[in-house]
């Protein structure tokens, strides 16, 4: 049974919080994205992909989701041409955000244990606000977020110390009670950025594995996020330096 986040803590000792980055890392939403790329392709003149490849395309954003797809058959557009592909993409996925879009395994048994243990939650990601906020909707667990910032929240998206910054302080948190959840480079560097200690998955979307980009703890699975392993995580970040803020990745 999923549970809602803590009430107002108040006077209370800072509740702590994990932050979750939203596609590839709490829920797949690959299947819903690709469907809309090749829904939308043929009505501006080009042939359907069907590349599952173009899901570690997927954390940047739509167009550049669309802007990768048309290179690889060699196709470049002006600025004008990708918005249109992009306004239109943007216009079918709202309409078409959950058809196929899952949790991932682990998920509502995660949020369960976290939950019953005092953790607060939050969503922390370059996807739109309100699609967010639409998407979480309809998979039935919003309720579960005391917080769910997009790109657009903000002055600035992730890696921008700001965009995770401003979803602590929403989520009434603080930096050093804060677990960092996410599946690429971009959230590895938004965590670093704030000193938060990070939890990479191994399951998400990214052109570079995360056991590559060197996270606090790598998991396969959610099982494996347990409390006394997020308890160990936040007792190191509390005793280690503050390591030097790390530049965003291209194209971040």
């Amino acid at each position: 049974m999923l549970r809602a986040p803590l009430g107002d803590n108040r006077g209370q000792m800072t509740a702590p919080l994990l932050v979750f980055d939203l596609d590839g890392t709490l829920v797949d939403t690959a299947p819903d994205l690709l469907a809309t790329l090749d829904a939308v392709l043929p009505r501006h003149g080009f042939e359907p992909m069907a590349d599952a490849s173009l899901r570690d395309t997927i954390g940047h954003g739509a167009r550049h989701m669309i802007k990768q797809a048309l290179l690889r058959h060699d196709v470049t557009l002006s600025d004008e041409a990708l918005d249109a592909i992009n306004d239109d993409f943007l216009a079918h996925y709202e309409a078409n955000i959950c058809r196929h879009s899952t949790l991932y395994p682990g998920t509502e048994a995660l949020l369960d244990r976290f939950a019953e243990a005092g953790w607060r939650f939050a969503v922390c990601t370059n996807k739109k606000e309100h699609l967010s906020k639409l998407l979480l909707q309809a998979i039935g667990v919003s309720g579960c977020f005391a917080a769910i910032c997009g790109g657009d929240t903000f002055a600035a998206p992730k890696p921008d110390p700001a965009h995770l910054g401003g979803t602590i302080a929403a989520a009434s948190g603080t930096p050093a009670q804060t677990l960092m959840v996410g599946d690429s480079r971009t959230d590895r560097d938004a965590a670093r950025n704030m000193n938060v200690a990070v939890v990479g998955v191994s399951f998400g979307y990214t052109d570079v594995p995360m056991a590559k980009l060197d996270p606090d703890l790598l998991i396969d699975h959610f099982d494996e996020l347990t409390i006394d392993a997020a308890k160990g995580l936040l007792a190191n970040a509390a005793q280690s330096p503050a390591d030097a803020a790390v530049s965003p990745a291209p194209g971040s």
